[in-house]
């Protein structure tokens, strides 16, 4: 069994990261741990990340920084649910450096919509998190949605009414 990851056993991992990569390699932290970095949550289940470029020896490595650690990780984020949203790299916050590693938080309006999306109740609660802690503005989260909005028939499992209601009540009270 996995232990929950909470900020210490976050910056172990991306200590362990940098310690491990030989070349530059950009990585996105994305959903929970983005939370445990602005301390809107105290845990999360799992480190959500993506890695650029797909640096193999990297991970390779995972397995075991997963086991050493007793953590739970997936290459996971938006950006394989959702179409890419214009900029998201340049809105992506640097975090700090770990040896060849650059960490960055993914784009919080990627995030949002992912998790508006989604729609479980910790995804509100967090997509409310953002909103009162000025990481996403509701202007720019609907500009963006249109934006990716006639891309949505790439990716038939998101209804684009239904992804457009949800995004509606999202920010009813914004």
């Amino acid at each position: 069994m996995r232990a929950l990851v909470d900020r210490e056993r976050l910056d172990r991992f991306l200590a362990e990261l940098g310690r491990r990569a030989e070349e530059p390699t950009r990585v996105y932290l994305v959903g929970g741990a983005t939370a445990l970095l602005h301390g809107f949550r105290a845990t999360t289940i799992d480190v959500d990340l993506v890695v650029e470029p797909g640096n193999a020896p990297l991970l390779r490595s995972f397995p075991e920084i997963k086991e050493a650690l007793a953590i739970s990780l997936e290459l996971a984020s938006p950006l394989d649910f959702l179409p890419e949203l214009p900029a998201w790299r340049d809105r992506s916050r640097f975090v700090r450096q770990e040896g060849a590693v650059a960490v960055f938080e993914l784009d919080f309006y990627s995030q949002a919509l992912a998790k508006i999306e989604r729609g479980h109740e910790q995804d509100r609660i967090d997509v409310r998190a953002m909103l009162e802690h000025g990481l996403i503005e509701p202007a720019k989260l609907r500009q963006l949605h249109a934006a990716i909005e006639p891309e949505l028939y790439r990716f038939p499992a998101v209804d684009r009414d239904v992804l457009r209601e949800k995004l509606e009540r999202a920010l009813a009270d914004a």
